[in-house]
């Protein structure tokens, strides 16, 4: 039988209404009253696991997004693979291409062709053949004063200058007989071989020499692992060149990464691990300010797997409760450290938060294993008459 709004319902419909989900009803009322009387543990308890999962948030999503911005980093410092053909000939007029193609789109790979010509007075000098475009986007390190724009222009090596054009005039170039007549457009420095040649755009100096490249740099994205499947891939798409990793800078990334995430994983679980002593120490306060509650549920009736469920629930409803509020707090956090350290937005990473949520009830639970080993020893008896 209904009763309609705003009437009192009389003692059988309460009582039927309760027995529907007795269950349900009484842990939350317990919970809550727990929670209001005793409210300094509460918030302690919640405050630490709200810290453990802030921290934890954070961690994460500032891992997945310094990782992207280290990687896109070391792409600064140039190739991290080369491909040479085999037996000193040409890679094939498709190779370029068929990188890209292999790797994906966001591939940078840029062609070098290498010769070495004569000055006018006979001095010995290397020249290379490349996409000045590409050449720019890849090598971001490279110190130039000013890059090719024109034809007839060459990006000099600072050593290389000194030998064909000291103040900066014309000059030739002599390859098997043809001459070239170039400009000085820029100076180059990067400390290396680089200082000691002489850059053309790539058309002008087939056109000049004949010669195809036969050595392409890529910037191939992805982890250690990764750039390994990648270099399987060029490998069978061009057999008739060798692929070579740039050690220095594969091995360097994926020190920093790995170093970079022992530490902020590190970082996490010693938080972790504190906000979990602090939740023991709350649950452990929380039975024994509530042995008696618990006493009387046992003199009613309620079974020690009862209570020590009830119990876990109470614990695993902290865990979810801070869960959701440290995700939101991490996420701030994540965004401040961000801005205030690498001068970049962190991208909130909702995919961490079942691994959030998952982790705090697991925190909780594992602090309520002592506590509930304390229930167990309750006896009512003992306990109602004050003993």
């Amino acid at each position: 039988m209904s009763t309609a709004p705003g009437t009192l319902r009389t003692p059988q419909q309460v009582a039927d209404r309760r027995a529907g989900s007795p269950h349900t009803s009484m842990f939350w009322r317990m919970l809550l009253r727990a929670a209001a009387l005793r409210r300094g543990r509460a918030a302690s308890a919640l405050l630490a696991m709200v810290v453990a999962a802030a921290v934890a948030t954070a961690m994460m999503n500032l891992y997945v997004d310094v990782q992207a911005k280290l990687r896109t980093e070391f792409r600064n410092y140039g190739a991290n693979v080369v491909v040479v053909a085999k037996n000193g000939k040409s890679l094939p007029a498709d190779a370029v291409s068929t990188i890209e193609a292999a790797l994906g789109p966001k591939t940078m790979a840029v062609p070098f062709s290498y010769a070495v010509a004569r000055t006018s007075d006979g001095q010995s000098v290397v020249v290379v053949g490349t996409d000045f475009a590409r050449a720019h986007q890849l090598d971001h390190w490279w110190n130039v004063s000013r890059w090719p724009s024109g034809p007839g222009e060459a990006l000099i090596g600072v050593r290389a200058a000194a030998v064909v054009s000291s103040k900066r005039e014309p000059f030739d170039l002599t390859f098997q007989g043809k001459t070239i007549h170039l400009a000085p457009a820029g100076l180059l420095q990067t400390g290396a071989g680089e200082d000691s040649r002489i850059y053309l755009d790539q058309s002008e100096f087939q056109n000049w020499t004949g010669l195809t490249p036969t050595t392409i740099e890529v910037a191939a994205n992805g982890s250690s692992d990764e750039i390994q499947q990648a270099m399987k891939s060029l490998a069978a798409a061009l057999p008739a060149a060798d692929v070579r990793p740039v050690r220095q800078i594969v091995e360097g990334e994926a020190n920093v990464l790995n170093k970079t995430r022992a530490t902020l994983y590190a970082s996490a679980t010693l938080v972790v691990l504190t906000s979990a002593l602090c939740v023991l120490a709350t649950l452990i306060g929380w039975v024994l300010d509530r042995r008696r509650d618990f006493a009387i549920m046992k003199a009613l009736g309620a079974t020690e797997r009862l209570v020590n469920g009830f119990f876990a629930a109470e614990a695993a409803a902290l865990g979810v409760a801070g869960a959701i509020l440290g995700f939101f707090v991490g996420i701030g956090v994540a965004a401040w450290i961000g801005r205030a350290n690498f001068h970049a937005p962190v991208v909130p990473r909702f995919s961490v938060f079942p691994y959030v949520l998952a982790g705090s009830v697991a925190v909780a639970l594992i602090s309520a294993i002592v506590p509930i080993g304390l229930l167990r020893r309750v006896q009512p008896a003992i306990i109602l008459r004050g003993e």
